[in-house]
């Protein structure tokens, strides 16, 4: 399947844009500091899930993850695929070959969304390590809006940040850090939350890094 991509032509998306690109381009992916061999963690909350091989799996911000190979391992069907990079995107398309073709590939800024804003009810909305990125009000408040507008009642979200321990910085870039009662606050009453615990990552340089993990199920 194509890359679909839409992107506002604004110098703050541009700039973004380019400095993912950039990253992606010019870096072995195991390289890169937010690189995991092994995503247990969020496989261990999607096993809690229980979805069907069916289920709408949203992954929002995925670079070139290996969770999409073990999702795919697994059987699931209907995987989306999200980044703002493009080359992102290509490279963990290029990497999974002919087991990557059904997966719905979409570029496309969760501050500006369009085709994402489009898409069918998701059953899960997975993010690692892209909600900290927004530093602004108005960013995070599209983010949450975008989220809201697409999981479907009795479906579910993991969250997977850097908690209020973590780093200031990631990439060059200035994050805003979540513990869970802010992440319980952003989501709201219809959303209820199942899980959630500290991981402490550990960077391909052997630094490690303090995440939260949430896993809530929309109820509402």
């Amino acid at each position: 399947m194509q890359l679909e991509e839409c992107l506002n032509n604004n110098d703050m998306s541009l700039d973004l844009k380019n400095h993912w690109n950039t990253a992606y381009h010019n870096n072995k992916i195991s390289n890169l500091g937010w690189y995991e061999e092994n995503p247990e963690a969020t496989l261990q909350l999607i096993q809690q899930c229980d979805f069907s091989k069916d289920a709408r799996l949203l992954n929002v911000g995925v670079g070139a993850s290996t969770l999409l190979d073990k999702l795919v391992l697994e059987g699931y069907k209907n995987i989306i695929a999200n980044d703002l990079s493009s080359a992102a995107l290509e490279k963990l398309k290029n990497r999974l070959g002919e087991r990557g073709d059904g997966i719905q590939w979409i570029v496309d800024d969760l501050t500006k969304p369009d085709p994402l804003s489009e898409i069918e009810p998701i059953d899960l909305w997975n993010d690692r390590a892209v909600i900290h990125f927004f530093t602004e009000e108005k960013d995070q408040n599209t983010y949450f809006s975008l989220l809201k507008k697409l999981v479907k009642v009795n479906g579910y979200v993991i969250i997977s940040v850097f908690n209020t321990e973590g780093a200031a910085m990631c990439s060059g870039l200035p994050v805003f850090r979540y513990n869970k009662e802010m992440l319980i606050e952003k989501l709201g009453p219809d959303f209820n939350l199942l899980e959630s615990f500290n991981y402490t990552y550990t960077m391909p340089s052997g630094d490690t890094r303090p995440y939260i993990y949430t896993l809530f199920k929309r109820v509402l």
